[in-house]
């Protein structure tokens, strides 16, 4: 996450909370906290869109990892950093936990397909509306021509 959107979170500035960090920088190695290359930073810009006039940052942005952001907790000693901080690693462990299922399906799926696919043609067109019903909903197409 950007320290921006940290900082926005917690209720502090962003340069208080990178002041944070840097008074207290042994506890945030490269895989805890890294700044953005200027070359990042512009395909960044570029991926968002550009910004108005007088409101690019001064600085690189700072992102955190999930490490970091464990590790703002003991930094920033406010209430709220600890609760906002409590909140977002239990999102990033629903997160995880969403994924490992996925992954463990889409695993036993392709086992089963692999085993039983040779066999008939029928259990392979279930395979494939499985597959589709798992990849979502295609968008519904807009009728064309002038419609009253």
């Amino acid at each position: 996450m950007f320290d921006r959107d940290l900082a926005a979170l917690y209720g502090v500035t962003t340069g208080n909370l990178n002041k944070a960090v840097k008074r207290n920088i042994e506890r945030f190695p490269e895989d805890f906290m890294f700044t953005l290359t200027r070359e990042e930073y512009t395909v960044l810009r570029f991926h968002f869109g550009s910004l108005k006039r007088g409101t690019h940052p001064k600085y690189l942005p700072s992102v955190f990892t999930e490490q970091g952001i464990a590790m703002l907790s003991g930094v920033l000693k406010s209430k709220r950093a600890v609760r906002v901080n409590i909140a977002i690693m239990r999102a990033f462990v629903q997160l995880r936990e969403a994924l490992s299922t996925h992954k463990e399906l889409a695993s036993q799926f392709r086992e089963l397909e692999r085993r039983v696919g040779k066999h008939d043609g029928d259990i392979q067109a279930i395979f494939r509306a499985i597959q589709r019903l798992m990849a979502g909903p295609e968008k519904p197409k807009g009728r064309i021509g002038f419609h009253p």
